[in-house]
């Protein structure tokens, strides 16, 4: 491909530079064999560093630390609405309102996390940050919770009314669960990215053990949720609140110690500088050249040699789709007469990238209905087994508890996935990692529908079981069961799937910004079920009409909006299925500069050390 340098000669230079040909030839040649003793040196000191660095060793360390900080965070997150109502008294309406905006900005605050990494701090330090960010929220909630909270002491249970609390206190309190949003929000995104650095795309083997490790920072997800949802809900059911956020500071400080312990063993990337400068100058130089037909593939604007422009990120081969970007890499006279003004002229590379973001926007905007689907599961499908009968003997079975089910259905679904669809679909399909990202996102949509369905069905036989002037239904809370599962089978598929794509079609430069935009979707789907309920219930209850989700359900009809969510699920899943259809994955070139580029932040760290 043609650089400005190249073209932008005198014949004086051309002259000159015949003239000296014959003398430098030797020296050429001699330069040549340097270079490539040189080159085969760094790709052995690079082979090295591979073999001592990074690997399931140090991987799955950061899988204990994610499953550690998952258990911290939902001892937080999962019992908070009931915290709302019973501790600081504030209405279900409100509650509820004030866990989908605390929910909201843990999943935005991934972006946060994902610009500083890719950025400037890089994965690592992004990484410690933030989970000391998140340390110190759970430090201030569980003082606050024991010094200014809980009076009497216990309080907090069905039974037992707390005194009002000081303005302080709820002020701490809140400031103390935001710190905790804005650690665990701008920690997730990283942690993924940074787990999967650990293994080496140029190594065929790794490449397979990458494509793993999603599956089971999946699983090591769910596994720390289990135990949330299950033992500490009972503590915080019981009205023992600050034992259950002294656990789940202790989980953190584990979670951080052992994320500490790799740090020797690491596999580092540097960060690539912010992304948003050269998003921007492809889109300016675009509109600047509009009048401009794009040039051939073979005629754009890309820097000689194996490096990209983009510091740390390979080249990226030039696409077909979002022609009128390829605008931007056009060289006209006037780039030919002057400098080179990056907001004029861009590298192919520097196009691509832009372009690999425009194509991920579509797949990503139809993950949103999942997830507000997937959200289902924190908001209705609770309130729905509050009402129905959850005493087994003596023992009463907190609604939220039901979702343990979703987390064994994920582990086992892991399981089966990992273990015989995928040789099975790869035997049939020829492809080693059995289904593709976006074949296994779709048939997570398509499970999700279902889990609508079915929690619709349950409805409906709650309804019918609903005894005159009472507020439990007679109906089991077990009959949850289906949508629970079907909920866990369906995340294996779409959530894993997502982790996989947009971290795999993220160009070098933004592959934590593709990692988070997994929980931006999920950030999303809580806004816009929050958005649906309010629409639905403006439209439904008019005049004597309670509408389909009343405070009284067995007065509603809360299986119609199960229903509506199926249906959008369906219409999703056909606009998902055109876009995945029309995408194009992204196409690296193959070198040496990634490995290198390890190899020299590896440096960095024993030198920074000494």
């Amino acid at each position: 491909m043609p650089t400005v340098d190249s073209l932008n000669c005198t014949n004086e230079e051309v002259r000159d530079q015949d003239n000296k040909t014959n003398g430098e030839s030797e020296a050429v040649s001699r330069n040549f064999h340097e270079n490539e003793l040189k080159g085969t040196t760094a790709k052995t000191k690079a082979s090295i560093i591979r073999k001592s660095t990074g690997g399931w060793t140090f991987a799955s360390l950061l899988l204990v630390n994610q499953g550690l900080a998952t258990l911290a965070f939902f001892g937080v997150g999962v019992n908070l609405v009931l915290f709302l109502t019973r501790v600081l008294d504030q209405e279900n309406a409100v509650a509820a309102n004030s866990v989908s905006k605390w929910t909201g900005t843990v999943y935005l605050c991934s972006l946060i996390g994902a610009f500083l990494s890719d950025s400037y701090w890089g994965r690592y330090l992004t990484c410690a940050v933030f989970q000391l960010i998140f340390l110190l929220g759970l430090v201030l909630l569980s003082l606050t919770s024991w010094l200014f909270l809980f009076h009497p002491s216990g309080c907090g249970d069905e039974e037992l009314v707390c005194s009002p609390t000081s303005s302080i206190g709820v002020a701490i309190f809140y400031s103390s669960i935001y710190l905790v949003a804005l650690g665990y929000g701008g920690y997730q995104p990283t942690i993924a990215t940074f787990g999967s650095d650990q293994f080496d795309e140029a190594n065929p083997k790794e490449i397979a053990s990458k494509a793993v490790f999603f599956s089971y920072f999946y699983f090591a997800l769910n596994l720390g949720s289990l135990f949330s949802n299950t033992i500490l809900v009972f503590y915080e059911d019981t009205g023992r609140w600050t034992i259950g956020f002294v656990a789940s500071l202790g989980s953190a400080v584990l979670a951080l110690l052992f994320f500490l312990l790799g740090t020797p063993g690491y596999r580092y990337l540097k960060p690539c500088g912010n992304p948003l400068p050269r998003v921007a100058q492809v889109f300016v130089a675009a509109a600047r050249k509009w009048d401009v037909v794009p040039s051939n593939s073979g005629d754009l604007y890309e820097v000689e040699g194996p490096e990209s422009a983009i510091r740390g990120s390979r080249k990226i081969f030039h696409s077909n789709e979002i022609a009128f970007l390829d605008k931007a890499a056009t060289i006209t006279n006037h780039d030919l007469r002057g400098p080179n003004d990056p907001w004029r002229l861009c590298t192919v590379t520097q196009v691509e990238e832009a372009k690999c973001v425009m194509k991920m926007l579509p797949i990503w905007l139809c993950t949103i209905i999942y997830s507000v689907v997937f959200t289902q599961m924190a908001s209705l499908f609770v309130e729905q087994g509050n009402v129905m009968k959850s005493d087994i003997g003596s023992f009463h079975l907190p609604a939220a508890s039901m979702s343990a089910f979703d987390i064994c259905s994920v582990l086992i679904c892991t399981g089966i996935y990992r273990q015989v669809l995928v040789p099975l679909a790869g035997k049939l399909s020829g492809n080693p990692k059995g289904l593709t990202e976006l074949q296994r996102m779709g048939i997570g949509l398509l499970i999700g529908m279902l889990s609508m369905v079915a929690a619709g069905a349950t409805e409906i036989a709650r309804l019918k079981h609903v005894v005159r002037g009472e507020k439990i239904s007679s109906l089991s809370i077990f009959w949850q069961i289906p949508q629970y599962v079907l909920v866990g089978a369906s995340e294996v598929f779409m959530y894993v799937g997502q982790l996989e794509f947009f971290n795999g079609q993220a160009p070098d430069g933004i592959k934590s910004f593709g990692s988070s935009l997994c929980m931006a979707s999920i950030s999303l789907g809580n806004y816009v079920s929050s958005l649906l309920v309010i629409m639905v219930m403006g439209i439904t209850a008019r005049g004597k009409s309670p509408g389909w989700i009343p405070d009284d359900l067995n007065t509603g009809h809360m299986d119609r909006f199960y229903f509506l969510l199926a249906v959008l699920a369906a219409f999703d899943f056909v606009i998902y299925v055109y876009c995945a259809k029309w995408y194009k994955c992204i196409n690296l070139q193959d070198s040496d500069e990634k490995e290198i580029q390890i190899m020299e932040s590896q440096e960095d760290v024993v030198l920074k050390k000494v």
